[in-house]
């Protein structure tokens, strides 16, 4: 049986290791060290300090296919521990979770503090040790399943196996005492961004938001649907945070600029667009094109549409000149915005990149390359869209790994 087991990292994957390993073999010591005085910070903040725990997804498949990066991975790793496990997890102590209706899932009590108090009681019943402004300069293996770790204190703490859960890092020399040890790092690049769209006729319309969009890269297979934001920099919401996990890399390569295309009614097929104005200027003739907004839209945007389609203000849709009503029709399924940077999505900050999961045993989380060293959460090349599947993909691992660390 193991000894000491070592978890780097005090975030969601950390401490489900930590509290993991500890509760399936009282007899192993589990130390956990964060280099920060703050523990669970990314779980404080998340979902507007709610914390989106999970997502009402419990099949593995389907689930799955919310990961841009590590989806093959998570649908071997979520039938064993999965959203429906993290449901019953928390349930199992105290912690009820309700769903939304988009299917995020957060605490009845509609505070993240509720889940961090959860987690840091859950491991101190369990005897974890936290140790906190500790940081790790080097681990150096000794023997198999023996390592010694380089502490910032200058001290050396010997462990038997250890877990790196220490988050997503936006450069490549942040994973160089990892790739010290022999493994592979794919090139960290931002992930969950919103668009900067200097030039956007849009920017004094902050707060219009749409229910549903469809958001496409010019020339490229890049395209998302879901709710959409303008804001007074570009363009944000679900269907834009989609767009920027999905293309995280291209984007990244073409140095965050390009051209997105808008459709605001991406559930109307073009043709059926065109039907709905000719049927509109024979039902309503009479009616003002600007005063009267059509497919559900808010008015502020459909009177912008309007005037960058050079509808008069005064025109009745009988009048509408059909080179303005050809332009509005296009605006409608596809309005340009010419983007030129990004933003960073509040604190929610993701990367895309970490450590190749060819070099990890999904079933355990161990490397294949070090036995006795386990890998969880941000740090492995695993990245979901927003909606709760980046910590679960923490619980997931953590989980896994714990269990397999305690030996059983």
């Amino acid at each position: 049986m193991p000894g000491t087991v070592v978890v780097i990292g005090g975030g969601a994957a950390g401490f489900f290791g930590a509290i993991t390993c500890a509760e399936a073999n009282p007899s192993v010591q589990v130390i956990l060290l964060e280099k920060t005085t703050k523990l669970l910070s990314k779980v404080r903040v998340s979902g507007g300090g709610r914390c989106n725990v999970t997502h009402a997804c419990f099949q593995a498949g389907p689930f799955a296919q919310h990961y841009p990066r590590g989806h093959k991975a998570l649908k071997r790793m979520l039938p064993h521990f999965g959203a429906q496990d993290t449901v019953a997890w928390f349930e199992k102590r105290g912690v009820k979770l309700k769903t939304e209706p988009d299917g995020r899932m957060f605490p009845v009590s509609n505070t993240s503090e509720t889940i961090v108090d959860c987690l840091l009681q859950a491991a101190h019943a369990a005897g974890v040790q936290i140790r906190t402004g500790v940081g790790v300069q080097q681990i150096t293996p000794s023997s198999p399943h023996a390592f010694a770790l380089h502490l910032s204190s200058g001290d050396i703490l010997a462990a038997e196996k250890v877990l790196i859960a220490t988050g997503g890092n936006q450069k490549t020399e942040q994973y160089q005492w990892l790739a010290d040890l022999g493994h592979s790092v794919e090139q960290p690049v931002p992930s969950l961004f919103t668009l900067n769209v200097p030039s956007s006729p849009f920017k004094d319309l902050q707060g219009v938001s749409v229910p549903k969009a469809k958001v496409k890269l010019t020339g490229q297979k890049l395209e998302t649907e879901g709710p959409l934001l303008i804001t007074h920099w570009g363009l944000s919401g679900p269907a834009v945070l989609r767009f920027s996990a999905w293309g995280a890399r291209l984007l990244h390569g073409q140095q965050y600029t390009g051209t997105a295309l808008v459709n605001w009614v991406p559930d109307v097929p073009e043709e059926q667009v065109r039907q709905q104005l000719l049927d509109i200027r024979q039902s309503s003739p009479r009616k003002m094109v600007l005063t009267n907004a059509l497919f559900g839209l808010p008015n502020r945007l459909w009177q912008r549409l309007c005037e960058l389609a050079e509808v008069p203000a005064d025109v009745k849709w009988a009048e509408l000149p059909g080179k303005a009503q050809n332009k509005l029709i296009e605006l409608l399924i596809r309005t340009p915005f010419e983007v030129h940077g990004k933003t960073t999505f509040k604190e929610e900050f993701v990367t895309c990149g970490g450590i190749a999961l060819p070099e990890i045993n999904l079933a355990t989380m161990e490397s294949r390359k070090i036995p006795g060293l386990y890998f969880a959460g941000e740090v492995l090349d695993i990245d979901g869209i927003t909606g709760g599947f980046n910590f679960q993909a923490a619980w997931t691992g953590g989980y896994l790994a714990g269990k397999a660390m305690a030996g059983l």
